[in-house]
């Protein structure tokens, strides 16, 4: 096949056929995933694989042929992938594949082949592949930026409409880049988006003229839209045959609210699904440099809701028990009693040298972080002026240092 030649695109149903790949290393790694998602029947030919492949085959996702090719192994082959680091066996693979009448793809030269393998990429339901005629980087930028176009919805892939109903998205903790894939599709196809103020405010920018915002943003001590009514606003736009999306900040379950307006969509017979985010209670501390866990230095890591102060009889937490762990305390909704919350800390059983560090507005433009330690946070939250919303770490690993 020449690079020259104008290739033929073409998708292969390979659900339950047999696929030979000669050769272990990154190529087949990369290529066997997307061949096992497709139902084929995969065998490996090759001495020695990637630990991958190997957990691959042990995971009993595919065949490892644990030695050299040899003629032959392409026998009821319907599709065939030579890509080891040696071009005579690559060659000898072609040649039996040619003789077989099998389409192979020779990773190391693509003319040499008879198929070539597109730059491959799924959005939705829709596999999209693109050839150069082996201009392997300038296929791969194009697949990339059609699926961030479908993605973002400045392409339209829609034929019908989207079905009325509501999606609780997370939008993770206000990077815009951090949302994930299907919120953001799903955030493109709204017809009504409400909207909470934590969460990646810049894509709200992006939507269409005729998408209706409504701001149901929550002020910590300050203004702040019911819950009853978010409820309300979700089910009675779905009623009126519109898509909605609920935007929230971080993840829709992790003291978002989010199970209250699943039980008011459910009980109103509204569809309803949930698109996971990421927390910023792991999120902003990693973008901060803190991990929120260190091999030999925290095996647990415990998320806790700071809406309360430690005595008050609402509280649910039990704080003799955080007192007493050595690992991380992520505390969430904290920053006005954070004072109380490292005061009891401290009583139960943490040394008041504890490191401790709080981030605000974690991966935002306005992103802070603050270290100290539970004896002196609650003076240093107030010196630096810190608002919310911040997460706060208590722990050995807020002490930590990337520089050493």
């Amino acid at each position: 096949m020449s690079a020259h030649t104008e290739q033929y695109l073409v998708g292969l149903d390979l659900a339950g056929r047999r696929v030979v790949v000669v050769g272990g290393g990154q190529v087949a790694q990369r290529r066997v995933a997307r061949m096992i998602a497709a139902g084929a029947v995969v065998e490996v030919v090759a001495p020695e694989v990637t630990p991958a492949v190997e957990g691959m085959a042990s995971a009993g996702e595919l065949a490892w042929t644990e030695r050299r090719y040899t003629d032959g192994d392409l026998d009821g082959a319907w599709y065939v992938l030579a890509c080891t680091d040696d071009p005579a066996v690559n060659a000898a693979v072609g040649a039996e594949a040619e003789r077989r009448r099998v389409f192979c793809v020779r990773a190391d030269d693509g003319a040499a082949g008879t198929a070539v393998t597109p730059a491959v990429g799924e959005y939705d339901g829709l596999t999209v592949g693109v050839l150069a005629r082996g201009r392997h980087r300038r296929s791969a930028a194009v697949r990339t930026g059609l699926l961030e176009a479908l993605r973002a919805g400045i392409v339209d892939d829609q034929a019908e409409p989207v079905r009325p109903g509501v999606a609780l998205v997370g939008g993770g903790p206000g990077d815009p880049e951090l949302i994930t894939v299907r919120g953001r599709r799903l955030l493109s196809r709204a017809d009504v988006v409400v909207a909470d103020r934590l969460g990646p405010r810049d894509l709200l920018e992006e939507l269409g003229p005729h998408v209706e915002v409504v701001d149901a943003s929550k002020i910590p001590y300050g203004r702040a839209m019911a819950q009853q009514r978010i409820n309300e606003l979700l089910v009675e736009h779905a009623r009126a045959g519109k898509f909605v999306v609920r935007l929230k900040g971080g993840d829709p379950f992790v003291y978002g609210r989010g199970f209250e307006e699943v039980i008011a969509c459910t009980q109103a017979g509204v569809p309803v699904t949930v698109v996971p985010g990421i927390t910023s209670a792991f999120a902003a501390p990693a973008v901060a440099g803190v991990p929120v866990s260190h091999r030999g230095v925290a095996h647990e890591i415990v998320v806790v809701s700071g809406h309360v102060a430690p005595d008050d009889p609402r509280s649910l937490v039990d704080w003799a028990a955080l007192g007493r762990m050595r690992g991380t305390v992520v505390l969430m909704m904290a920053v006005e009693r954070i004072g109380l919350f490292a005061a009891a800390l401290v009583e139960h059983g943490r040394p008041a040298d504890t490191p401790v560090a709080v981030i605000q507005d974690g991966s935002t433009r306005i992103q802070r972080t603050l270290r100290a330690t539970l004896s002196t946070v609650a003076a240093q939250v107030r010196e630096h002026e810190i608002s919310p919303p911040a997460i706060v770490v208590v722990g050995p690993v807020a002490g930590l240092s990337a520089t050493g």
